[in-house]
């Protein structure tokens, strides 16, 4: 059976530590995801979809990379936005990507179309994921962004959220529909 886990959160200019990987926020942070990964691969998901973005898709997306080796089953999709969606990026930025892309089980174009504006190409790509998925891994702080509006559409579509606060690192697990009402 197909058990499909989805990821969205914020780039690293929105956290404190920015860019810093080695930043101990950064690392608890990886630490949460990489738990909360393990969890749901244990409850049966399979398939993880990571948009490809910097930040917390690069970071899930190398999580279930490196996973593969205890869990060779699983599979990682990578869910791009646009074409060109790295052509701003620095080239260790690029590099990363690409090495995320050739090693991904499957790389879906979300839009066939050059990187524009960014937003709604953003936005769809975070539709696709949520529609293509039971649960979603949200790294969010609460903020007005592009993760809200996937948090939100999550919720909306009933979908199973767990979400990896990264202000206090509180994880709330799980958060359905049902917890709203």
């Amino acid at each position: 059976m197909i058990k499909v886990c989805t990821f969205t959160g914020h780039r690293p200019q929105y956290y404190s530590f920015r860019f810093n990987e080695t930043h101990k926020d950064c690392i608890r942070i990886k630490m949460l995801l990489k738990q909360e990964i393990i969890k749901v691969i244990e409850r049966g998901y399979n398939y993880f979809i990571a948009g490809g973005a910097l930040g917390l898709d690069t970071w899930a997306a190398e999580i279930v990379l490196e996973l593969k080796e205890v869990y060779p089953w699983i599979k990682l999709i990578i869910a791009v936005p646009c074409l060109n969606q790295d052509r701003k990026w620095n080239q260790a930025s690029k590099d990363r990507y690409r090495n995320i892309l050739n090693r991904a089980d499957k790389v879906h174009y979300v839009s066939q179309k050059e990187y524009t504006n960014g937003l709604n190409q953003m936005n769809n790509r975070n539709k696709y994921m949520v529609d293509n998925s039971s649960l979603v891994i949200a790294v969010f702080s609460g903020v007005n962004s592009g993760t809200k509006d996937a948090v939100d559409y999550a919720k909306e579509t009933s979908k199973e959220i767990v979400i990896i606060n990264p202000l206090n690192f509180e994880v709330k697990y799980p958060y359905t529909q049902q917890t709203l009402l």
